[in-house]
Parts: C-alpha cells; structure tokens; sequence
C-alpha cells in the first residue's frame, strides 16, 4: 500500500487531522504566548519613555499571553470536531488501504484471464496452421483447388494478429501489477487454486451488519456528520460572549537590551460583537446548511452501504452456484 499515492495521501491526511486535534486541545488547555522585540531610530529625536528622555533610539520589547475562559463553548466544540475529523481520517486511510488491496487483486487476475487468452489464441494459431497444412496438401495432391485454400490462410492471418495483440495485452497487465507492487518491470501472476470455493462463512444479513459498523465510506460519512454538527455549534456559540484573560510584560530604552523601563499589565477583558452586518448570521446558516447535508450523505452511504454489500453477496453467491452446475 505505500506505493499507492492515493494511499499515501490518506495517510498524511491522518497526521494533519492529528495535528489539528493538537491544537484544539493545546488552545483549549494553555494560553496563547508571543514574544516581540524592535529596534527604531528616530530623526529627529523624540521622547523616550524608557530613559525618560529625547533620543534619537528607541529600543522595545513585550511578552505577552492571553487565555480565553469563556467563548460560549466553541472550545468544546473545536475539540469535538478535531477529534471527528481524526476519525474520518483513520476510516479514509483504511478505504485506501482496501482500495488499494482492490487493485492489486484486480491486476492480479487480469494478468491471470489475460495469460489463460494467450493460450486460447497460441491454440487459434495451432489448429488453424493445421488445417491450412491439411488445405495445401490437398491441393498439391489434386484434391481441391488453390481456392480452396483462400478461407484457412485468411483464417490463419487473423489468429496471428490476435495472438499478437494477446500478447501485448499481457505485456501491459504484467506491467501494471508491477505499478501495482512497487516493481518497475513486468510481474506475473502464481496459477490460481483450481479447488471449488467454499461457501461465505457470514450470512447476508451478518455481512451486511458488518459493513453497518466497519465500512469505511460509511465511517468517513458518520465522522463528516458529527463534524458539521460541532462546527455548527461552534458557530452559534458566537451569540455568546468572549471573556479572556490577558497580560503582558514590556521594556523601554535605547539600548539593545530594553531594560532601563519595565511594566507589567495584566486584566480581563470581554468581547461581544453586537452587529456585524450579518456576516455572524451568515456563518452560522451556512454551517446549519453543512450539518444538514452531511446528515443526509450519512443516510444515503448507510442505504448505499447495504445495497452495494447485498449486491457483492448475491454476485459471488451466483458465481459459486454457477461453476458448481459447470462441473456437473
């Protein structure tokens, strides 16, 4: 599976997601710190509250840090949607990986189907050069007349060029298992089992029960859908006040350390935005509009789920039954 792009990118869409969930949690647990230092000169000189004189240098720094306490719970929400969208990631990863094993398989029996029709055309070629041979001995002998021959030679022709266009066939299927493998040249495939297939070990309504629970499409889906719920409510948590914790320590002077002045300030400040064209509205509408379509793609992959499972059951039910009457 590592040598499957597809597979490869779902991979590093679980550590993004993983990453994500860090940073909800860090913002949810430790406060915000930034650090800043600048150096300024003036012409002409201006006051400078760190020596509490004119200079004509002006030389600063801050640290800083804020913690918000309050944000109507959009920090709840912002974890629970992190922590969604890792899960929808972990099942996207995995229907790679089955993906991927579905291709392979795939290649795999094309190479198989393709090598048994080089056989049916090396056996086209083999009885139509035979019985072109026949047709010419017969007309050597005075059997028949050169005309006679005409239809196996064109017989004859034909299954050559198909044998060379099975053969090519073949080339390309053995390459493509090689892509498939990680290897850069042809690969061929081992002869299949000839034993008759056993009988699926799960009934339908199991196997269906099965994919209800494990199928990574229907995963991804159920993941989207808790994730537009908590993005939803994040946004409507907007309705609600900011209260957060501040504080910043400073230096002044017009040296490159800043330590002739210093100040510290700390407080609590509250945020509450009271009309912002509509632009609050419109984000929550649009993430209400999100919800309610990941809700109904979450319904749809639960009845596509059993459809698909259904359809897949009855196939190899019918194949199984199908060769059983074959052998017969």
């Amino acid at each position: 599976a590592q040598v499957d792009p597809d597979y490869v990118a779902a991979l590093r869409q679980v550590g993004d997601a993983a990453w994500i969930r860090r940073s909800a949690w860090s913002a949810f647990l430790l406060p915000s710190i930034n650090f800043q230092w600048s150096l300024s000169k003036f012409d002409p000189a201006s006051f400078n509250i760190g020596t509490n004189d004119v200079t004509d240098k002006l030389s600063q720094f801050s640290l800083s840090a804020s913690y918000d306490l309050f944000r109507g719970g959009a920090k709840f929400y912002d974890v629970s949607r992190a922590s969604a969208a890792v899960e929808g990631a972990e099942a996207n990863e995995l229907g790679a990986r089955y993906q991927t094993a579905l291709a392979t398989e795939a290649a795999y029996y094309d190479v198989i189907a393709q090598s048994q029709l080089l056989g049916v055309a090396e056996e086209r070629v083999r009885r139509a050069r035979e019985q072109f041979d026949v047709a010419r001995a017969r007309v050597l002998s005075g059997a028949a007349v050169q005309t006679d021959s005409l239809q196996l030679l064109l017989e004859l022709t034909r299954a050559e060029v198909e044998l060379l266009r099975q053969s090519s066939t073949l080339t390309v299927a053995r390459l493509e298992l090689g892509r498939r493998v990680g290897r850069a040249g042809p690969v061929d495939a081992a002869p299949l089992d000839t034993e008759q297939v056993a009988e699926l070990p799960i009934s339908r309504e199991q196997a269906v029960d099965e994919a209800l629970r494990e199928s990574p499409s229907l995963l991804v889906a159920r993941s989207q859908r808790r994730l537009t719920d908590a993005a939803f409510k994040a946004e409507r948590a907007s309705y609600l006040p900011t209260i957060s914790l501040f504080g910043q320590w400073s230096g002044f002077d017009d040296d490159l350390v800043p330590d002739a002045f210093k100040r510290t300030t700390v407080g609590i400040g509250v945020s509450y935005p009271l009309f912002n064209n509509g632009a609050r509205e419109l984000r929550v509408f649009r993430a209400n509009t999100a919800r309610k379509v990941a809700d109904a793609a979450a319904a749809d992959a639960e009845r596509t789920t059993i459809r698909d499972v259904t359809q897949a059951y009855e196939a190899f039910t019918t194949a199984r039954a199908s060769t059983e009457l074959a052998l017969r």
